[in-house]
């Protein structure tokens, strides 16, 4: 570690040197560039130290926990009534300006680079999202279990841009994940830094890379040894791999069934390669390698118990219609102005019955996804089963969020082909529902 450190340490001396002297050059002088230089000094030092502690970041236990700590299930009055609360829709409301003021702008240039801005995870962080699903008694926000919160939150920030939305939750769902079914140990060592200043980059790994993927059937493998785990195998499309400290991985535990485990990137035998898709590009999305992990026996969550693991994947899946759900909203919130404000002969297209069949078919296709995913987030609040309205909600979300980023190129034309306008990223972004499993959690 310390050569490792030292060797982090020069490399960083060696950029800012050279920086330092490129900011205080002639050629910078006079072509008028002293203060944006001066800033990309500063900002290269600020990421540096972010970078160089990082590297270094060990997760111990400052103090030991009891006994887990757990949220309590949402109280419910009885009657059917998916009207978010006060606090859930100012929370909504701030995230929704995030994702507007925020993250639409720097989305296509996000999309363009596969990576999504360092600064804006730090703001995210700042509103406090890694604490959504974090019980107070660890340093979180809330007291009641609120699948429907985050819910919320999601669909507010993929309104902005799923690709960086995914970014920014990834690590919020390996939080909540922690706090749902991590022990006492557990929670301990890996939840402060979520509820810190500082919060670690982590994704749910459960993907696999092969056609008609089934989360109930993995083909990474935990193999007991030594009162430890081994992991071998390889997980595809882990948004933020390169630069994740924690991985929750889905391996198939021998004589148990699949069970999910903490993975530090630091273990020996764990890699990365970039794997940019069709969509979410600025999730960066990459595979993630285990060659032979040794892992402790405090690695394995909620006790290898399968029920566990299937909560997580249905849990996974009302995060993905979330997202699916705030991109509908952003092309209906675009093709309404843009089809009455574009004209065809003589009057706007949104005279044109074909035209406004199509917008009305968004908006009705839209409210039935929402209403199906808000059900079934408020029923795993309420500690009900919600595998089956889980399933109806990603079908719904998968199939018609697909036709609707469909209709969004279609409603713009030539328009709806060309990155000038977000509807033909949001239509690549709307795929991912049908396709990805893991990643993301309410």
């Amino acid at each position: 570690m310390a050569v490792t450190m030292n060797v982090a340490d020069r490399t960083l001396g060696l950029s800012l040197r050279a920086l330092n002297l490129f900011a205080g050059s002639e050629l910078v002088e006079r072509a008028g560039l002293r203060k944006p230089a001066a800033r990309l000094v500063e900002r290269a030092t600020r990421d540096g130290i972010k970078a160089a502690g990082t590297a270094s970041r060990t997760f111990t236990a400052a103090t030991r926990l009891g006994r887990p700590a757990r949220l309590r299930a949402t109280s419910s009055s009885g009657l059917f009534d998916l009207t978010p609360d006060d606090d859930q829709q100012m929370l909504r409301d701030t995230f929704k300006e995030f994702g507007a003021g925020e993250l639409r702008p720097r989305a296509q240039a996000a999309d363009a680079a596969c990576e999504a801005p360092a600064e804006l995870i730090d703001q995210a962080a700042e509103l406090g999202l890694t604490m959504l699903g974090v019980p107070e008694d660890l340093g979180g926000a809330v007291s009641e279990r609120s699948a429907m919160t985050t819910v919320l939150v999601a669909e507010a920030l993929a309104n902005g841009d799923a690709g960086l939305a995914t970014a920014i939750l990834a690590p919020a769902g390996v939080a909540a994940a922690l706090a749902l079914w991590g022990d006492a140990d557990q929670q301990s060592t890996y939840l402060p830094p979520f509820v810190g200043d500082d919060v670690p980059g982590a994704a749910l790994a459960l993907m696999e890379t092969r056609a008609l993927f089934n989360p109930f059937s993995l083909q990474t493998i935990a193999r007991p040894k030594d009162g430890g785990y081994v992991l071998s195998g390889a997980k595809a499309l882990v948004p933020g791999a390169a630069k994740a400290e924690l991985f929750l991985v889905g391996a198939q535990l021998e004589g148990k069934g699949p069970a999910l485990f903490i993975v530090e990137s630091s273990a020996a035998g764990v890699f990365t390669e970039p794997e940019p898709a069709m969509g979410l590009r600025a999730a960066a999305t990459a595979t993630l390698t285990l060659a032979e992990v040794e892992l402790p026996g405090m690695a394995l969550v909620g006790g290898g118990d399968p029920a566990v693991y299937a909560e997580c994947v249905h849990r996974a899946r009302l995060a993905w219609c979330a997202v699916a759900v705030g991109t509908a909203q952003a092309v209906l919130d675009h093709v309404i102005p843009y089809v009455n404000e574009r004209k065809a002969f003589g009057e706007p297209i949104s005279h044109r019955q074909a035209v406004a069949f199509a917008v009305s078919d968004i908006a009705i296709e839209l409210q039935g996804m929402r209403l199906a995913l808000w059900r079934a987030a408020s029923l795993a609040d309420r500690e009900k089963p919600f595998a089956k309205e889980a399933a109806v909600a990603r079908h719904l979300c998968a199939t018609k969020g697909a036709v609707i980023g469909s209709q969004g190129v279609q409603l713009l034309g030539g328009h709806g082909y060309v990155k000038e306008y977000p509807v033909e990223r949001w239509f690549r972004d709307l795929r991912a529902t049908g396709v990805m499993e893991g990643a993301l959690l309410v």
